[in-house]
């Protein structure tokens, strides 16, 4: 194995070696009582009532890191805080593809940002898709891995749970794949719904691993899609890469506060047990949908949703929305034509699912 942070040490661009990104005036910790570095307004504004929101927050908010790092076991070094994991994968790409050379590898279908950030960066995307099997979707790690070598692909993207599939991937098989790309390339475990899982073992990847990145995301279990707090978790080095590559303030000082306050031993609790009820009715979900005239397979998840195959996709779609029911229409992507995506609501939610797709019939 390389030494610590060996993997991303070799893999940074080499424009990005010298880089030392941008310092704003929050960079340094000073201290002061007349405020005067920042070009900010001296006086607040009518909405602010204790006119914190005219200062400029810091980047890295202290108490949200070491609160972040606590709730996932790590050291605060080695996790930097990001506008959801939607940013995480944005930063991995610049630091690590250089345009119009760099690559990733998939295994579609999965979550299209993966694909979306790296065409933006101007960087490939290899596609090893993953197996439709008797027990459910199967990402082919080995493939994968095959892929990432002989393309010279810089991030492997490994979402587990698997979105919008469900899949679980056993820590074991991430570790092997980890350790045949070790200096050759990253392994993105993307585990934003990792708390819905019957193992929660992506962090542990860490120890060991030089070239194992792990994103994480209040957005799911701790209901705060709309705060935008999620987390990159590697080796000190490549979090101190990220940050030269990271706007300046990328953290609003009230979604942090909101995070701080999910944080709390509390609400804390509170989320661990939503996420064991998701977990509960998920399966009691599924087990309804499995006898809904129509529906031709429910795959095994461990997210908050299930994927579904229908006889008519349209027309279940169609009855769902006019009942005030949204799912997520799968069909665009590859090998899904038939396919919807339903989130784990309440038990209310998802009895009026389950009611208006019983009175579906199959496509004659």
């Amino acid at each position: 194995m390389k030494g610590i942070a060996g993997t991303a040490e070799i893999l940074l661009r080499d424009d990005l070696r010298e880089f030392g990104g941008y310092r704003s005036a929050r960079s340094d910790a000073l201290r002061g009582e007349v405020w005067l570095n920042a070009n900010e307004s001296p006086s607040a504004s009518p909405a602010d009532a204790d006119g914190a929101l005219r200062r400029y927050p810091d980047p890295q908010p202290r108490g949200l890191c070491e609160a972040s790092a606590a709730l996932y076991g790590v050291a605060a070094a080695q996790l930097l805080a990001t506008r959801g994991s939607d940013e995480g994968i944005d930063l991995l790409l610049r630091a690590f593809c250089a345009p119009g050379r760099g690559g990733i590898v998939i295994a579609p279908p999965v979550f299209g940002m993966y694909a979306v950030c790296a065409k933006l960066h101007g960087a490939r995307v290899v596609e090893v898709p993953a197996l439709d099997a008797a027990g459910g979707w199967c990402s082919d790690l080995d493939a994968m891995a095959d892929a990432a070598l002989s393309t010279n692909a810089s991030l492997v993207f490994v979402c587990n749970p698997g979105n919008p599939t469900g899949e679980s991937i056993a820590r074991g098989d991430i570790e092997r794949l980890a350790q045949r790309l070790a200096g050759k390339a990253l392994v993105v475990v993307d585990a934003a719904y990792a708390e819905f899982a019957e193992a929660d073992d992506g962090i542990s990847l860490l120890a060991g691993n030089d070239n194992v990145v792990v994103l994480r995301t209040l957005s799911k279990a701790h209901a705060l899609a709309g705060a935008r707090i999620g987390s990159v978790i590697a080796a000190p080095e490549l979090i101190a890469m990220l940050k030269r590559c990271q706007a300046p303030y990328p953290l609003a000082r009230p979604a942090v506060q909101a995070a701080l306050s999910a944080l709390a031993p509390g609400p804390l609790e509170r989320a661990r047990a939503s996420a064991a009820q998701a977990r509960t009715q998920r399966e009691r979900l599924r087990d309804g949908l499995r006898d809904v005239p129509g529906v031709r397979r429910v795959y095994p998840s461990q997210g908050n949703f299930l994927l579904l195959r229908l006889e008519d996709a349209q027309a279940a779609f169609d009855r769902l929305l006019a009942a005030g029911v949204v799912v997520r229409d799968m069909r665009a992507a590859p090998g899904l034509e038939d396919a919807l995506r339903i989130s784990v609501g309440t038990p209310e939610q998802n009895d009026r699912v389950l009611a208006v797709l019983a009175q579906a019939r199959p496509a004659a």
